[in-house]
């Protein structure tokens, strides 16, 4: 029988459906994978076999592993670091911090942090590393930026800011003495925003 003979329309064209169960299916084992092996160790074949797909399927997708990597890593980044525009900075940062800090207790994210850290030592794959803390950057840039729009926020350089936000957060997770606390993200939000009133123009 011929593609399509059936009448009902090819997969290509659903939105969603079992096209996009398949490619989140595969970002998803891609992850896990660089997680496990570092993002150099990410084969072709251990993606399909975890995620239970055809092979054809990766490559169809996603033809260059490097393409492949940097989606899954954009990806995990958006759906496990949420931030939220509740109307209230302090309150959305410290929030974000938190699932900062539960992501990077887990055995996935302690292991993916450091893969990519790994990663980030050869020029061949830094471009792919950089992409996955782009995309984290950018998602506190848009919540920092509207902040800036309402006044809740003097305008600052929101990399470093994020950077400033986010570093204490993983040297104290690392250490692993205590868990990390809200109390702790409080007073990392605090410090951070009262020097960047501090020193505003």
């Amino acid at each position: 029988m011929a593609e399509g003979a059936t009448g009902r329309p090819p997969l290509t064209r659903r939105p969603g459906g079992r096209t996009a169960r398949v490619r989140s299916q595969i970002l998803a084992a891609t992850v896990e994978l660089v997680a496990r092996h570092g993002v150099a160790g990410v084969r072709y074949d251990e993606v399909a076999e975890l995620a239970g797909v055809h092979r054809r399927s990766v490559y169809r997708n996603w033809p260059a592993r490097d393409e492949l990597v940097r989606a899954a890593l954009v990806q995990f980044a958006e759906d496990s670091l949420p931030i939220e525009d509740t109307g209230e900075l302090r309150r959305d940062l410290v929030n974000f911090l938190m699932a900062q800090a539960d992501l990077l207790a887990t055995p996935t994210g302690h292991a993916l942090e450091q893969a990519l850290q790994s990663a980030s030592e050869s020029p061949d794959l830094l471009e792919v590393v950089n992409a996955a803390f782009d995309q984290r950057m950018i998602i506190v840039k848009r919540r920092l930026g509207s902040a800036t729009e309402r006044g809740e926020l003097p305008p600052a350089d929101a990399e470093f800011l994020t950077e400033l936000l986010l570093g204490p957060v993983r040297l104290h997770v690392s250490r692993a003495r205590r868990p990390f606390t809200r109390s702790d993200a409080e007073k990392i939000t605090d410090v951070v925003l009262a020097g960047v009133r501090a020193t505003a123009p």
